[in-house]
């Protein structure tokens, strides 16, 4: 009960590291955001025709926090899964510590990759049949708060949700899940993309279709990704295992 216990608290002691540290990248990129946020704004609205609004000082304050933040954010993502893959690593095998290394830069290229599609592709598709919408009957003027909450909107959640087939690819890698359980488990995950693509677009049938298919893609990529690593771990298991019992025979010999 004792060592239970103690190997309880030695976990515990582990994690809260593994957050500091983490925390502590954190609260360092978000310096630097907040220190080249003038930088980061500048590239937002490089497009846009009209100046934003802010409607006071709170506004200010508000996109000075949130693009600091969201800087923070993606900048952190491999420290933060390199931490994750430090906690873990004493439970894998040799075999599935290599592995599952590999999919670290995986996770911050496809957040950034989701980044640039929702706001390469999504948001301007959006944005102007929103704009067109309403041009004929009022002014449009954007506020800075309301200008980037939306950015963020069609952005941070592709970001995350691009991050799927490294996760994965992952948790098939240490054997968490497989391509059956998540062939099994399709159309709640189609009901539950859904349910995010009304979330994070306007309430119009068009803005939510053109968000679901790309999430129906990704969901059908990450499947077939594990797949393929599933049948490369039955293989790498498999040899791992012949190599093991002819060792374990050459000493019976010996």
């Amino acid at each position: 009960m004792e060592d239970k216990e103690l190997n309880l608290v030695d976990h515990l002691g582990e994690l809260r590291k593994r957050l500091i540290i983490t925390v502590g990248f954190f609260l360092v990129f978000f310096i630097v955001g907040f220190i080249y946020v003038k930088d980061i704004y500048k590239w937002f609205v490089r497009d846009l025709d009209v100046k934003l609004i802010a409607l006071g000082p709170s506004d200010i304050i508000w996109v000075y926090m949130m693009l600091a933040t969201v800087f923070a954010v993606a900048i952190t993502i491999p420290v933060a899964a390199l931490q994750i893959w430090l906690f873990v690593k004493p439970a894998l095998k040799p075999l599935e510590r290599k592995i599952s290394l590999s999919y670290i830069p995986a996770l911050f290229v496809l957040f950034l990759v989701g980044l640039a599609f929702g706001y390469l592709v999504i948001l301007p598709s959006i944005l102007d049949f929103l704009v067109t919408l309403g041009e004929d009957m009022m002014a449009t003027n954007f506020t800075a708060e309301k200008y980037f909450k939306f950015i963020f909107s069609m952005t941070i959640p592709f970001g995350i949700l691009f991050e799927l087939p490294a996760v994965v690819m992952f948790l098939t890698s240490i054997g968490i899940i497989n391509p059956y359980v998540l062939k099994k488990v399709r159309k709640y995950a189609y009901f539950a993309l859904v349910i995010v693509a009304a979330v994070i677009t306007p309430p119009d049938l068009m803005s939510e279709i053109m968000v679901a298919i790309p999430l129906f893609l990704l969901y059908e990529i990450s499947l077939s990704l594990s797949r393929v690593v599933y049948k490369r771990k039955l293989k790498k298991e498999q040899k791992w295992t012949e190599e093991f019992g002819l060792a374990e025979e050459e000493k019976e010999v010996s």
